[in-house]
């Protein structure tokens, strides 16, 4: 082949590549979607030396969010403060390791079915399902081996327009963890421009079953210290009380005149000595009012360094915990000890043992339908 024939062959890929990635570019600018640019790598590596990928997402503003395939984990979310410094604000850990390790959930997807379900059973058309107990008798955030402690297939998803998305999914095995049914999740990480964070969940099964997903963060506006001078509104004038195993009673009861009051802001350590020695601080169910017209069912908000925290979900309720059994024997990125009340957690959810009350809103997913629920955290700076 002549020099002649080598130039045209080169210019006639030059124009087909050109011409290919300007298709792509205007289909995609048509539907209003770029090409991602979330940065891949790798985390670390299981026993049976499969690789976990970590993800970082980042948006115009400088706040970056970290996520893994191990148990579909937020493990770092770095946010501006008011002197314009950037810190994490989420407990977690910079190597898989750690999270292989007897560890508090941080940052992980709960399930199937988050909280408690009490005697480690439930009942569901006349068949009686007896799951995995791990905490006491009962069962606690999906078992001994839940979502939380399994391997998700992950893939980043095409940008659209000011946000950055990770999709995770996993098949949960019919019997696995004494569940029934088997049960396809997707759960999906989203970073926005507007400084949220997005969970968006789905799931469908071939058999009844019960579900109530979550997550599991726990978050520290300050960065470091204790969370008690945080200022917390929660819009709940309800909660569900609970026995010494912290399993509902079934009552549901008005948090007007108790240490419960959130509804409007109040320090979180204000009255939190009144729950002392059991159960050590706030684990509790807050039932969320009905018909929110501004949509924000929770609001945290740091004076020193100036952020706030909004939280809106389709959930019925949120699980308030203020880490009470951390001991400062964990510590994590950036060397961060993990002392007792270091941190707290808003878990969007539907009631615990929701399977064995039937005047709870029913957690039953059946063949057919499509389990859906979202949860946004949104934060704000206070200068």
């Amino acid at each position: 082949m002549n020099s002649d024939h080598v130039k045209m062959n080169y210019h006639a890929l030059m124009l087909f590549s050109v011409a290919f990635l300007t298709s792509i570019c205007s289909f995609a600018a048509e539907k209003n979607i770029t090409m991602t640019n979330i940065q891949q790598e790798e985390f670390g590596k299981m026993p049976d030396g499969s690789v976990i990928k970590r993800y970082t997402l980042k948006n115009k503003n400088g706040m970056i969010a970290r996520v893994i395939e191990y148990g579909a984990t937020l493990t770092e979310l770095w946010v501006l403060d008011k002197n314009g410094r950037t810190q994490n604000i989420v407990t977690g850990f910079d190597n898989l390791e750690q999270y292989l390790q007897p560890e508090p959930y941080f940052g992980a997807t709960i399930g199937r079915y988050g909280n408690r379900i009490g005697n480690a059973r439930f009942t569901l058309d006349g068949m009686e399902y007896k799951l995995a107990a791990n905490n006491g008798p009962n069962s606690l955030h999906g078992g001994l081996k839940g979502f939380d402690k399994q391997v998700w297939k992950s893939e980043p998803l095409p940008a659209k327009a000011g946000q950055q998305s990770v999709r995770f999914t996993y098949l949960s095995k019919d019997g696995e963890e004494g569940y029934p049914g088997n049960l396809s999740v997707t759960v999906i990480y989203t970073l926005t421009d507007e400084n949220a964070v997005r969970i968006d969940y789905t799931a469908t099964t071939d058999k009844p079953t019960v579900i109530n997903l979550t997550n599991h963060t726990y978050f520290n506006l300050a960065g470091s210290g204790d969370i008690l001078d945080h200022e917390l509104t929660i819009l709940a004038d309800k909660y569900t009380p609970v026995n010494d195993q912290l399993i509902p009673t079934g009552e549901i009861a008005p948090v007007q005149g108790t240490p419960l009051d959130f509804t409007f802001p109040n320090k979180i350590g204000a009255r939190i000595d009144k729950l002392m020695p059991n159960p050590g601080g706030y684990d509790h169910n807050f039932i969320l009012r009905t018909g929110v017209t501004s949509g924000v069912h929770a609001r945290v908000r740091e004076e020193m360094s100036g952020r706030t925290m909004y939280v809106r979900t389709t959930e019925p309720a949120i699980q308030f915990y203020t880490g009470n059994f951390l001991d400062g024997k964990l510590s994590g990125v950036g060397g961060v000890k993990y002392g007792k009340h270091h941190a707290f957690c808003l878990e969007t959810q539907h009631f615990p043992d929701s399977p064995n009350q039937p005047k709870f809103p029913s957690t039953v997913l059946r063949p057919g339908e499509t389990y859906r629920s979202e949860t946004t955290y949104e934060f704000y700076i206070n200068r």
